[in-house]
């Protein structure tokens, strides 16, 4: 394991939004770039005003110098989680290729000052759901599309039932998924909404529903022009997590979540990050709701 050259207990005393998962490898037309729920989640909280901490697991040679400005441990591998990903918006085809060192507690470094966001963003059920039990007063929040991936002998990426998902569920405050990660299995969505305090379904262009309190609510997306949606669900979940914990209302974090996630499809990879003026449009939307 590595991180900062720098020190490591000033750091830690910063750091209040933390995500562990691996970043990937995203091979596209235009070469590879740095993709992964930690860089877009990441980057997005860094955008909200928080600071930021990623542990992550990746080959030395992969560019980071994207999410420079984050603070990292990184768990060194012989490769790095590589993905392509083909998508017209609605329907996404994804190719995995390589899965780097799996991270668990001995991973997580002793924090002086707690988190107070822990974000679990596995890609590849890469990172262990124990995890959570170092974080016992921290916002603990999942975006588990991981931990229902697996691949074919063609390394397609297809989806599996999620194993103990009632056990990881119990564990944590909010989840994120897409519907596309339970192949629209409305039972199976109805389910985990009962497991955890909050639930959160995307539904791509459709906009989001938003599970709370034994309430359900859908949030409408705006039309936007579709350029590319990688990261826009880790750019969804990281705006709700953020919002709602400022907040503590999670039909503003879904309106909120919603709106920075559909104006970032309109730009390609990690220029989707919301801007400032983004953040500030949204603010102003829902003050005007």
């Amino acid at each position: 394991m590595k991180s900062e050259n720098i020190d490591q207990l000033t750091i830690q005393k910063l750091i209040n939004y933390l995500v562990v998962g691996h970043v990937t490898a995203d091979l596209t037309k235009a070469g590879t770039k740095l993709g992964g729920t930690v860089t877009f989640s990441g980057l997005t909280a860094k955008a909200l005003g928080f600071n930021v901490g990623i542990i992550t697991s990746c080959s030395p040679d992969l560019d980071l110098s994207p999410i420079q400005s984050l603070w990292k441990i990184i768990k060194s591998s012989h490769h790095s989680t590589t993905f392509e990903n083909i998508s017209d918006g609605v329907n996404r085809t994804q190719y995995l290729y390589h899965i780097a060192e799996r991270l668990n507690g001995d991973d997580i470094p002793s924090f002086q000052h707690i988190p107070e966001i822990i974000h679990l963003g596995p890609v590849a059920n890469e990172v262990d759901i124990n995890i959570l039990g170092s974080f016992p007063n921290s916002l603990k929040c999942l975006t588990p599309q991981g931990w229902m991936r697996s691949k074919n002998y063609d390394n397609l990426v297809q989806r599996i039932k999620w194993a103990n998902y009632i056990d990881a569920l119990h564990q944590a405050d909010i989840a994120v998924i897409s519907v596309d990660d339970v192949q629209g299995d409305e039972e199976l969505i109805a389910s985990m909404s009962h497991e955890i305090p909050i639930f959160v379904v995307t539904e791509n262009k459709k906009g989001a529903r938003v599970y709370w309190n034994n309430d359900a609510r859908f949030i409408n997306a705006p039309e936007v022009t579709f350029v590319d949606d990688t990261g826009a669900g880790d750019i969804f979940a990281a705006a709700f997590f953020c919002r709602y914990f400022h907040t503590k209302d999670p039909w503003e974090a879904g309106r909120f979540a919603v709106l920075l996630a559909s104006w970032s499809v309109k730009r390609k990879q990690l220029d989707g990050i919301p801007s400032a003026d983004e953040i500030n449009q949204a603010k102003t939307q829902l003050l005007g709701q």
